[in-house]
């Protein structure tokens, strides 16, 4: 199960790195508070793109072959993304909203997820 769940926070990523890379206008539009941040920068949601790629490379290649060090790794540029939107959730002043339901599923919670099962023994299936 828990190498299941490791797969299901990489394919999230992998999802992630695609949709920001090939279509980052698409992506840029459809999520919940992202416009609001500022104007498109197709270039900056690109190489966003490609962090969650190689965090998605990670994870995989760590439950793959049950080595915790990757998994550890590919977790660990979710789990800082998902501080810094936490500040930026204080920041607007706690709000309950589509906004932040998006950083919750979208953000928060595969985040900590992933950190939480990559610091679980490497070895654990």
């Amino acid at each position: 199960m828990i190498t299941g769940l490791r797969w299901v926070f990489a394919a999230w990523f992998a999802f992630l790195a695609v949709a920001m890379f090939f279509v980052p206008k698409l992506w840029y539009q459809s999520t919940p508070g992202v416009p609001e941040m500022g104007p498109f920068n197709m270039h900056f949601v690109m190489d966003i793109g490609l962090v969650f790629f190689v965090s998605a490379v990670c994870l995989g290649y760590g439950a793959l072959s049950k080595n915790q060090t990757a998994m550890i790794c590919g977790a660990l540029w979710p789990a800082l993304h998902a501080t810094f939107h936490i500040y930026i959730w204080f920041d607007r002043g706690m709000p309950f909203d589509l906004i932040a339901a998006s950083n919750l599923f979208g953000i928060q919670l595969p985040a900590w997820g992933a950190l939480y099962l990559a610091q679980l023994d490497g070895r654990r299936g």
